[in-house]
């Protein structure tokens, strides 16, 4: 017989919807509920730089893993921009997801204080490819610490500043 493992490790984290379509808001409280397992009511605003797009911020609590959940829960959604942050915890390190329409998702490890962490085997690959000529050293490093992503969450991120943050805890 074969024992189950069963995550209980507590950790917590942040949504950040930075854009989203009027339309699309209900659907993305209904999609987070159903990984924390609690009714989600998030508090939206107008996104400013996107005036017919709306922002909402989410703090949480829950099992090490819920970022990832989340965000293959919300991925591929036209119009769609956000981030899901999770802290280091007992299981391991943080984790940081960035998604855009365009750019899809992005996923790095993220250490005690925030920082990405980038594998071995990551740096090796992009030694690789600027060695071959694929690409540059500077582009490799850029993709790894999720640059692209970073270029166009900016705006969105700055324009969030002072929104309303709501927490809500995992149960189960």
């Amino acid at each position: 017989m074969t024992a189950q493992s069963t995550n209980k490790t507590v950790t917590s984290g942040v949504l950040y919807i930075h854009s989203a379509p009027r339309a699309l808001c209900p659907h993305i409280e209904w999609a987070v509920a159903s990984v924390l397992g609690v009714r989600v009511s998030l508090d939206w605003t107008h996104q400013p730089a996107e005036p017919p797009m709306w922002r909402a911020e989410l703090s949480w609590r829950g099992q090490a893993g819920t970022a990832g959940r989340i965000t293959s829960q919300l991925r591929g959604w036209q119009q769609l921009r956000f981030e899901a942050t999770e802290d280091p915890s007992e299981e391991g390190e943080g984790e940081r997801y960035s998604s855009t329409p365009t750019l899809g998702v992005y996923r790095a490890a993220t250490g005690a204080h925030g920082d990405i962490v980038i594998n071995e085997d990551r740096l090796r690959a992009a030694l690789a490819r600027a060695h071959r000529g694929e690409s540059t050293l500077e582009r490799e490093v850029e993709a790894l610490l999720g640059k692209p992503w970073d270029d166009e969450l900016e705006p969105f991120r700055y324009a969030g500043e002072g929104a309303p943050v709501r927490w809500l805890h995992q149960v189960g």
